[in-house]
C-alpha cells in the first residue's frame, strides 16, 4: 500500500560537478540529472576542478558552460587562495560562497600558510559565507580566524566527534558558525572500509562508530545545520587504479537513506526538511523556487542499484542497501522534471545570491 508525501525540493550546498577539466567523471548535464533524480532542485558546485574556480574568467567560463545544460538550479562557489583574494570584490555577486581548503584533498587549492589564510579571511565580504574544509587543529585555526575577522563560517563535511564538539562550543560562544554532515559519514564507518576498498576512500575519512553517533546526536540536538552530500564522483577505472582518488557520489542515494532513517525513527520529516531545504536556503541566501516539490512513496521498498543511477561514474558505496521511500515525481517551478524514473526538460537556472 502506497503512502505519498510531498517535500520541498532538496538543496545540496556541496557538489562536485567536475566541469571543466574532469568530465570523464561527471559534467553539468549528468550531475544535474543525478541531482534531479535524487530530489535535489538546487545545488552549489565546488571550485577545486583541474581548472580551479579562482579567477573571474573561471567563474564566467563555468556559467557559460552550464547555461542551457542543467536540469536543476546551480550556483557556484569560489576558491579561496592568496592570489584569488584580490578578485573577491569582482566576483562576489556571481558566486554563492567562498571555499577555503585547509586540509589535504582533491585539487590544488590547499592553503596552509597562516598569513595567507589571514588575508583570505580578512578580505572575504563579512556578510557572505566562508566555507572551510578544516579538521582538528585546522578547524581550531579556522574558528580563531573567523572570530578575529568577523566571518560567517561554515564547516564542510564534519566527520569527527571532536570537531562537532568544537563547533558546538563555538556556537555557545556566539560565533556565527554553521556546519554540515554527509550521508556517507552518517551511514558508513571505518568498519566499512575493508568491504568497500577504494570505493570507500574519501576526505574526510570515515570515522569510528562513536564519531557517527556524535554526528547523529548533533542532528537531534540542533548543532548540525545541514545534510550535504559532497557528491564527488570518480570513474570505476580511477578508483581501481594504483592511486585511487578520494571521493564518492551521493546525490541519488541521500534521500532514500534519510527516508529510511525516518522510518526507523532516527530522524523526523520536519528535521529532514530543515536540514535539506530550510537551513541551506537561509544560510547560503539561495533564491526561492516557487511550485517546486518532490513526491515520495514512503512505503515502497527497494535496493539501491548502480544500474539505475544517472551519475556518469555509475557506482555507489551504498550498492545493494535496502531502503524504504522512493522518489516518484520532482517538479521545478511547476514543470515535472522527473517522474517514474525518467527525466525530462532542461529547466535549471544559474543561481546568484538572493538580495
Amino acid at each position: 500500500m502506497s503512502k505519498i508525501i510531498s517535500l520541498p525540493g532538496l538543496i545540496d550546498v556541496h557538489t562536485h560537478l567536475r566541469e571543466p577539466g574532469a568530465t570523464q567523471k561527471e559534467d553539468f548535464e549528468t550531475g544535474t540529472k543525478a541531482a534531479i533524480a535524487g530530489g535535489y532542485t538546487a545545488i552549489l558546485d565546488m571550485p577545486n576542478n583541474p581548472e580551479p574556480t579562482i579567477t573571474p574568467e573561471a567563474v564566467d567560463k563555468k556559467i557559460s558552460l552550464a547555461n542551457g545544460r542543467i536540469y536543476c538550479d546551480v550556483g557556484f562557489n569560489f576558491g579561496g587562495t592568496l592570489e584569488s583574494s584580490k578578485y573577491f570584490d569582482q566576483i562576489k555577486t556571481k558566486v554563492m560562497a567562498l571555499k577555503v581548503y585547509m586540509n589535504h584533498t582533491t585539487g590544488t587549492l590547499l592553503q596552509e600558510d597562516p598569513h595567507a589564510l589571514q588575508t583570505i579571511f580578512e578580505r572575504w565580504p563579512k556578510q557572505r559565507v566562508l566555507i572551510v574544509h578544516a579538521e582538528k587543529d585546522k578547524l581550531a585555526l579556522a574558528i580563531k580566524l573567523a572570530k578575529r575577522n568577523g566571518n560567517r563560517l561554515h564547516v564542510a563535511h564534519v566527520a569527527l566527534a571532536e570537531d562537532i564538539n568544537r563547533i558546538r562550543k563555538a556556537k555557545t560562544e556566539g560565533l556565527p558558525i554553521t556546519c554540515e554532515v554527509t550521508c556517507h559519514h552518517l551511514f558508513l564507518t571505518n568498519a566499512d572500509t575493508k568491504r568497500l576498498g577504494p570505493f570507500g576512500q574519501m576526505k574526510p575519512d570515515l570515522g569510528m562508530k562513536q564519531d557517527q553517533n556524535a554526528l547523529w546526536k548533533a542532528i537531534s540536538d540542533g548543532t548540525m545545520d545541514i545534510i550535504a552530500q559532497d557528491h564527488a564522483p570518480h570513474t570505476i577505472a580511477e578508483k581501481k587504479s594504483e592511486k585511487p582518488p578520494h571521493g564518492v557520489p551521493g546525490l541519488e542515494t541521500a534521500l532514500p537513506l534519510l527516508l529510511t532513517a525516518v522510518k526507523e525513527d532516527r530522524l523526523t520529516i520536519e528535521k529532514l526538511i530543515e536540514l535539506t531545504n530550510t537551513n541551506p536556503r537561509k544560510i547560503f541566501n539561495i533564491p526561492q523556487q516557487e511550485d517546486t516539490f518532490v513526491e515520495i512513496d514512503m512505503e515502497e521498498k527497494y535496493r539501491i542499484d548502480s544500474n539505475n543511477l544517472y551519475t556518469k561514474c555509475g557506482w555507489t558505496p551504498f550498492e545493494g542497501v535496502e531502503v524504504k521511500g522512493k522518489i516518484k515525481k520532482v517538479a521545478l517551478r511547476g514543470k515535472v522534471v522527473f517522474e517514474n524514473g525518467k527525466i525530462s526538460g532542461l529547466f535549471g537556472k544559474i543561481m546568484f545570491p538572493a538580495n
